[in-house]
């Protein structure tokens, strides 16, 4: 009798069968996927960085902007009062209107300027920019709202507080 001893002992069933062709395109797809994702994160990031940078930059050239805005109003306000005359600021370009009554009694025309408007309800607010059209408008539709001018930094806390941007017409 002859006894061979295999020091090598027989392979397991997985090991032994060979990997379909099938996943091992699945495995490479998705390593390529999520390859392409990590290169997009990072660049993502790389532009997200980058963005800020410039946001941080236009918000300090804005800010120099208005504190130089303002210190000329006020030199001209004092040059005007030391030559005895007076200083007539511009005229806004801008204006808040709150609509302050209901829908009772309201005149087709002035609905739909309210509609124009986006002063559907009361309570409503709305920013609107001033020209002879939406002056004539206001006019109009006083009786039913209560408007005025406001400053830049009431604008700057209700954008904050209540404000949105669009892109392609969405929020």
């Amino acid at each position: 009798l002859l006894l061979v001893v295999s020091l090598h002992r027989p392979l397991p069933l997985y090991e032994r069968m060979k990997t379909p062709e099938s996943v091992l395109k699945k495995q490479a797809t998705q390593a390529k996927i999520a390859e392409a994702a990590l290169a997009e994160a990072k660049a993502a990031r790389a532009k997200k960085k980058a963005d800020k940078k410039t946001f941080i930059a236009n918000a300090e050239k804005y800010q120099a902007e208005y504190e130089a805005e303002e210190k000329a109003a006020i030199a001209n306000r004092r040059e005007a009062k030391a030559k005895g005359g007076f200083y007539v600021p511009a005229e806004p370009k801008i204006a808040l209107v709150i609509r302050i009554r209901g829908i009772i009694g309201v005149s087709p025309k002035a609905k739909k300027v309210l509609q124009l408007f986006r002063l559907r309800q009361i309570h409503n607010a709305t920013f609107v920019k001033l020209n002879e059209a939406t002056i004539r408008m206001l006019r109009l539709i006083e009786p039913y709202v209560t408007y005025g001018y406001p400053t830049r930094h009431t604008i700057e806390k209700l954008v904050y507080k209540r404000g949105f941007g669009k892109l392609n017409k969405q929020r």
